[in-house]
């Protein structure tokens, strides 16, 4: 009798807060829509009405979501923070700097939530000059080794971000050893010298401990960015076997007498040459010291992830890096880097997406000289308190909004011109990215579990949907 009371108790209870099965069936059965079009008449923009799942098949190409068929964990989306980055957050108005970073690292309201960040370890090529943090020739106990220049703009603005999102995830890339320790004493081109190897490791090594000293946790490290290419300023080259040599006999070693978790990633370059991380991964000394590789686009087919991948599974891909062109198209950069990246990375296994960078002003400055670049675009350009969202704000705005760190990729199909990927998030929603990438409006519906949602979108239009 007790047993049949708690059972006529909790239907009624049902009952009353509108909760039946059927209710929730109903509650299940909608979707909603977040709409951004090539000609900015709709920007990441919600509609009015939402989508409902029906028994009703309407004849148009359908993508099939399936739940069941689980790959990667996603770790999150966003940029690099650049010193150029920081230096204009940090520059703005205190009250138009707080709604910005809210605006970028929460979800709520009108918010993006980026969940992952990239920083430079000591200058990249969007920084106002070149440095590392030990210039002192020969200084090889790092005595002179500080991270102060950080302190201006980079640390206060990491700090304010932490505030917002204490979870974020953190990627430290060098664009350069000390000049020094390289084969031709300058910042642009040389390679790492072998007697300098055990030094610079404890370069890294100094570097993480000094971040977490003001309360920043650097989660991973690339070896070096674009190893393979020596033009920029900074730049080191660093070959493949040289990474591999410099991570079994210093980095490795160091990383774990100093008892780091911050993961090890190889390469950081361009799809072009999987064979660089597959060599070193090929080594057995090296491998036990790796987490994984990242990837950039300027060169290659993403692709190339999945190549690596299938040689090596439990290894982690990373995409780091993709540019927007300040004197680009905003409808092509939105339909192709959301084609590309957002969902061609993530099918071939990345567990996130970085663009590059998060923020730029009306003069793309600053960058350095001989080398760094003057059309980077960032994901906000930044003038006084103004701010204007760029290509790239919705490339990773259409994901990193829905799709939460330790959400998981899941299977979709993808029809022809209906490019797309599939998540399901840690509360069990399910978010799926499709861009139509035909010249004219596209009807499709998505099928779950046997029932149809009926869908249009625009021509080379991006949209988000969540149910």
């Amino acid at each position: 009798m007790k047993a049949n009371r708690n059972i006529v108790i909790y239907t009624l209870a049902l009952l009353l807060a509108g909760t039946s099965a059927y209710g929730q069936a109903t509650q299940r059965g909608k979707v909603d829509a977040w709409i951004s079009n090539p000609d900015r008449s709709a920007l990441l923009q919600k509609q009015a009405n939402s989508l409902s799942f029906t028994n009703s098949d309407n004849g148009a190409p359908i993508i099939d979501v399936d739940a069941t068929k689980k790959f990667q964990s996603i770790d999150g989306f966003g940029f690099t923070l650049t010193g150029g980055s920081a230096t204009h957050i940090h520059q703005m108005p205190a009250a138009a700097q707080d709604a910005l970073l809210k605006e970028l690292f929460l979800t709520k309201d009108n918010g993006i939530g980026i969940s992952y960040l990239r920083v430079s370890i000591a200058a990249s090529d969007l920084s106002a000059e070149v440095f590392t943090y030990d210039d002192v020739p020969g200084d090889t106990a790092l005595q002179h080794f500080s991270i102060g220049k950080e302190k201006a703009d980079l640390i206060p603005v990491l700090k304010k971000i932490l505030q917002l999102n204490p979870g974020i995830k953190i990627l430290g890339s060098p664009w350069t050893a000390p000049a020094w320790m390289k084969t031709n004493n300058s910042f642009i081109g040389g390679s790492l010298k072998p007697e300098y190897y055990q030094a610079y490791a404890r370069y890294f090594v100094k570097y993480i401990n000094a971040m977490k000293a003001e309360g920043i946790h650097i989660d991973a490290i690339t070896i070096q960015n674009e190893p393979l290419h020596g033009g920029n300023n900074p730049s080191m080259v660093m070959q493949w076997q040289e990474q591999a040599a410099f991570v079994k006999e210093a980095l490795g070693p160091a990383f774990r007498k100093a008892k780091l978790k911050t993961k090890i990633i190889l390469y950081d370059h361009n799809c072009d040459k999987p064979e660089y991380p597959m060599n070193i991964l090929a080594d057995k000394a090296a491998y036990p010291y790796i987490d994984g590789s990242a990837f950039h686009l300027y060169g290659g087919r993403i692709s190339a992830m999945s190549t690596v991948h299938d040689a090596y599974p439990e290894k982690r891909l990373y995409f780091t890096e993709q540019w927007s062109d300040g004197k680009g198209s905003f409808a092509k950069e939105l339909t192709g880097n959301t084609t590309r990246l957002t969902i061609g990375a993530i099918r071939n296994w990345s567990r996130n997406v970085l663009q590059w960078n998060l923020t730029s002003n009306s003069t793309l400055t600053p960058h350095t000289d001989k080398g760094g670049c003057g059309q980077c675009l960032g994901g906000v350009t930044i003038d006084g308190a103004s701010v204007t969202r760029n290509s790239s704000y919705y490339v990773i705005g259409h994901a990193s909004k829905f799709v939460a760190p330790g959400s998981v990729r899941i299977a979709s199909n993808e029809p022809e011109h209906l490019d797309n990927v599939a998540f399901r998030t840690p509360a069990g929603k399910k978010v799926l990215v499709v861009v139509n990438n035909h010249p004219t409006e596209q009807q499709f519906q998505i099928r779950e579990n046997g029932r149809l949602a009926a869908v249009t979108l625009g021509s080379y239009a991006v949209g988000t949907y969540v149910w």
